[in-house]
């Protein structure tokens, strides 16, 4: 069964905010078997424009990945993500070749 993966490209305009939204992933991610792969760092764009902050993480399914979105406690920390930045998250299903 292949992975699922969150891929999000996120421009922070209140880190202090946006240390609240991470901290509860900390605790929702696990919960579903997510790991994170990146979260942050260095990054460089040579094609394209994205956002400053760039972060993946896998879930061993895509419906874990898509179950963990959906949830109730990631979806009240949304909102804390929502006041502190702005970007994409999108949900894809890993390639099992």
């Amino acid at each position: 069964m292949p992975k699922g993966y969150w891929i999000g490209h996120v421009d922070v305009s209140d880190p202090e905010a946006y240390k609240l939204y991470a901290m509860h992933n900390n605790e929702i991610i696990p919960s579903f078997g997510g790991r994170f792969l990146v979260r942050a760092g260095a990054a460089q764009v040579p094609e394209g424009t994205l956002p400053e902050r760039h972060v993946i993480i896998e879930f061993p399914s895509y419906q874990a990945a898509q179950d963990c979105y959906n949830s109730p406690a990631y979806q009240e920390n949304i909102s804390r993500r929502q006041t502190a930045s702005t970007g994409q998250i999108v949900i894809v299903e890993g390639w099992d070749g």
